[in-house]
């Protein structure tokens, strides 16, 4: 680890860290914390990938909704007006929105094949904007001054790494970079994240093979065809499934860095008390 105490946690004057876990549960608030003291430099994943690496399907998307309308299409057609998402750190919908929900087209949803192409978009994305992070702590720091780092990471980052494989390229590229930390949630934090969902479904990515998987379940259970698929339904039955599937995954995750629960970053509220917890979590760890 990039840390092997508490005391080298303490004393550097660079502190690197990588925060992961299902998202509701404090990254990206930790990350805005941080960020606003002025010391710490805020590498938004998700940020990154609507920018960099999905920014263009995201616009194409938009405007092919806005070449379905006549008025439109003349003022796109004649560069009279300009489509753009205007994502930021706090706004990720035009990712979410992208992504989209499979089922039905009259309720919002969209073709399987077309949701399995945007889903593997979507993979290819965050894994390039996670093997982006060497080269933002060197930017932050030659760039900007910022002696701290802390990326903020996706919810789905563990579908995409192999924790029991000690050669993984992609968690051996941010462990030899960053400290990374799981925020883990209770029972009670688990089933609050299904409520908050339940209420406000949004668009996931999902390993492949889950997907295929939970899919095939939903429609033999419900006697349903793809276009028979209230998108938002399907969302919701799947989310506590997906929750449990990456719950394991994490916890692998967790033994490349230290685990400090939602509830300990609930309580941070200056850039000491976040010292103060994971200088906790590496005593715990030794």
């Amino acid at each position: 680890m990039l840390y092997q105490s508490a005391q080298d946690w303490r004393k550097t004057e660079h502190k690197r860290v990588l925060v992961f876990g299902m998202s509701g549960l404090g990254k990206t608030h930790l990350s805005n914390l941080l960020r606003a003291s002025g010391q710490w430099f805020h590498y938004s994943i998700d940020y990154r990938i609507g920018t960099r690496y999905m920014g263009e399907y995201i616009t194409d998307n938009a405007k092919a909704h806005a070449m379905k309308v006549p008025f439109l299409r003349d003022l796109l057609m004649t560069d009279s007006i300009y489509i753009g998402s205007n994502i930021s750190f706090n706004n990720l919908t035009p990712v979410a929105t992208y992504l989209g929900k499979p089922g039905d087209p009259a309720r919002g949803g969209t073709s399987m094949a077309d949701y399995i192409e945007r889903q593997e978009q979507f993979r290819q994305a965050e894994i390039s904007a996670l093997m982006d992070t060497e080269r933002f702590i060197k930017r932050a720091q030659a760039l900007y001054g910022y002696p701290h780092f802390i990326c903020d990471s996706g919810g789905s980052i563990c579908e995409w790494v192999d924790p029991d494989n000690p050669d993984d390229t992609l968690l051996r590229a941010l462990a030899d970079q960053t400290l990374l930390v799981w925020i883990k949630g209770s029972n009670a934090h688990t089933q609050d994240l299904i409520a908050r969902f339940d209420k406000a479904p949004k668009p996931m990515a999902y390993q492949p093979e889950f997907l295929a998987r939970v899919w095939a379940e939903y429609l033999s259970k419900n006697n349903l065809q793809e276009d028979d698929v209230d998108p938002d339904s399907f969302i919701r039955w799947t989310y506590a499934r997906a929750l449990e599937h990456r719950q394991p995954r994490y916890e692998a995750m967790a033994d490349w860095g230290v685990t400090v629960t939602a509830d300990e970053v609930a309580s941070v509220k200056t850039t000491t008390d976040f010292d103060d917890v994971i200088a906790a979590a590496l005593e715990r760890r030794a």
